[in-house]
This record gives structure tokens, C-alpha cells and sequence, in this order.
């Protein structure tokens, strides 16, 4: 175990490799109320624990940015399973200009350096991670945020299939706001609440959605909130977590919108044909109406 002797952490490295970092400053765009690696001043952190993001373009940019804003000759600690980016972690890190010492340990690679790196390299993978309008679909996104590059399919059947809405409501993993946009389209709705577990997602969603009805929750969904007796919820829940499929987690999306949402309101739902949503939907919902079949997906309206 490699010991840490800075209290500084991105995402959630295992703390058997790493040491306990309990009450660490955490800098993942992914745990709501985290810093913003982005903003933070160039050497100001004594040290960095970061469990590198899988994505090649997103973990160069969050390595990137760690190198930045270390103190000269303060460690930067990355790890990551050797199958989720964790074998290139040192080809990254030497990429960025750094000398590295490598190790692997219960399936993860560890690599350790003090950078500072070679600054037109840092400065190429800034570039490479940073946020861009996507000119085609008109719209802002960046490498790591959900779909970053394209509308996913299952969200653009849900937009195909919406109806007029109207009322007050949410959108649950809003991600860049591509289902809030077709909800407020609609000028009979009175409010959104567009919520988001991705600090960056949200970011990009504040750019490509200019409406004063709307507000931007960095959150978990599934978190306590004060939302209530809402009108209508719009969902394209994640099934995942990481690569694992973790069907619980869209069941527990489908739960979260039930609690919220008034008698008489609707959830409009996209899920991937496969998944048994079904099951969940029927028993708390007074009406279940599959709207749409096809492509793989499924669009469901549930009327509490």
C-alpha cells in the first residue's frame, strides 16, 4: 500500500492500495459538492490520490489538470484496473512529460510522479478533454460527460415520443439537456428541475439551455430532495455502473419518480428493450401505456 501523506482525492481510489483519505478534498466531477479540478490555482495542492477515469481522452485531462495544480515536487498518485485504462496509465503519464514509477497491485496498475510535465503536452491534453460545441447537433458537451458526442438513441426516441407537457416537473439524468430541451418546448410547462450526478454535464446543460423556468441540480437523483408533487418526470435512467449492468439502479429511477410526481402525474420513460422495467412499473403505477417499441428501445408512459 502506497501511503499518502496529503488529504486530496479524485473519485474513489481503493483505500487498500492507497490509505484511508477519510475527509479527504475530493475533485470528481462525478460526487456532487466536489472542487472543480479546473479550478483550481496552479500549485496550489500538496498532493493528489486520483483513481484515473477509464476514457483515454478524459483521463489525459484529468491528469493534465492534476499536474497543474500540484505543488512543485508533490505526488501524483494515479491507479486504475489494469482493464479500465490502467495499462496505459504510465504510457499517459510519460506522454504528459512526467518520469513515472510504475507498480501493479490487486489488478490495478499504480503510478507514482512529482511531474511537472512537459507543458505543451499538458497543454494539448487540456485541449483535447476540454469542452467544445458539438456544431453538428448544436450543442456544448465534453469528452466523459454520458453520450458526449452524439444524442443517445434511447433519449432520441423519448424526444420523438414526448407529448405537449405541462406543469411543473424534472428531468432525472438530465445529462446535457437534450430531453429537458424537447420538455420546454412546450410553453405550458412551469418549471424544470434538470438533475444530474456530473458536474460537467450540468456545465454543459447551462450552455445549451437558456430558459429562466429551468434549474440546474447537481445531484443524485436518488438522493432526498425537496422536490414534490410533481406534474410529470422525464427519465432515461442509467443501467450501469461503470461496465457493469446494475438493473437495480433504473429500478430505483423508476421508485424515485413515483415518490415525487402528484396523483394523476406521468413518468415518461426510455429504456432499452431488454431491460424488465415492467415488473417495477406495473405494481406503482395506476397506468402503464408502452407508447413506442422499436430500434431496441422502449417508451413507456406511467401514470401514478
Amino acid at each position: 500500500m502506497i501511503e499518502i501523506d496529503f488529504q486530496n482525492v479524485y473519485g474513489a481510489p481503493p483505500e487498500q492500495l492507497v490509505g484511508g483519505y477519510s475527509g479527504a478534498v475530493q475533485f470528481s466531477p462525478l460526487k456532487p459538492g466536489a472542487q472543480s479540478l479546473s479550478q483550481a490555482p496552479a500549485g496550489s495542492l500538496n498532493g493528489l490520490a486520483m483513481l484515473a477515469p477509464a476514457g483515454t481522452v478524459e483521463r489525459r485531462y484529468a491528469l493534465a489538470l492534476a499536474l497543474g495544480a500540484l505543488q512543485p515536487g508533490s505526488r501524483l498518485i494515479a491507479l486504475a484496473p489494469k482493464d479500465k485504462g490502467g495499462s496505459r496509465l504510465a504510457q499517459d503519464l510519460e506522454m504528459l512529460g512526467c518520469e513515472v514509477a510504475e507498480s501493479a497491485k490487486r489488478h490495478h496498475r499504480i503510478c507514482v510522479t512529482q511531474g511537472p510535465g512537459d507543458p505543451a503536452a499538458i497543454e494539448a491534453a487540456l485541449a483535447e478533454g476540454a469542452p467544445r460545441l458539438l456544431e453538428e447537433l448544436g450543442l456544448w458537451s465534453q469528452p466523459g460527460v454520458f453520450s458526449w458526442n452524439r444524442i443517445d438513441p434511447g433519449s432520441d426516441l423519448l424526444v420523438r415520443n414526448l407529448p405537449s407537457l405541462s406543469g411543473k416537473g424534472a428531468d432525472f439524468g438530465g445529462g446535457i439537456g437534450v430531453l429537458s430541451r424537447a420538455v420546454l418546448a412546450s410553453p405550458k410547462v412551469t418549471r424544470l428541475t434538470l438533475i444530474e450526478i456530473d458536474r460537467r454535464a450540468i456545465d454543459m446543460a447551462k450552455r445549451n439551455i437558456d430558459d429562466p423556468r429551468v434549474e440546474f441540480l447537481w445531484a443524485d437523483a436518488l438522493a432526498p430532495s425537496a422536490l414534490t408533487g410533481l406534474d410529470f418526470v422525464v427519465t432515461n435512467p442509467p443501467f450501469h455502473e461503470g461496465a457493469i449492468e446494475n438493473q437495480a439502479l433504473g429500478q430505483s429511477f423508476i421508485k424515485r419518480a413515483h415518490a415525487v410526481l402528484r396523483t394523476g402525474g406521468s413518468c415518461w420513460l426510455t429504456a432499452n428493450r431488454h431491460l424488465p422495467y415492467e415488473a417495477i412499473l406495473t405494481p406503482l403505477f395506476r397506468r402503464v401505456t408502452m407508447v413506442h417499441e422499436g430500434g431496441g428501445y422502449k417508451i413507456y408512459q406511467a401514470q401514478k
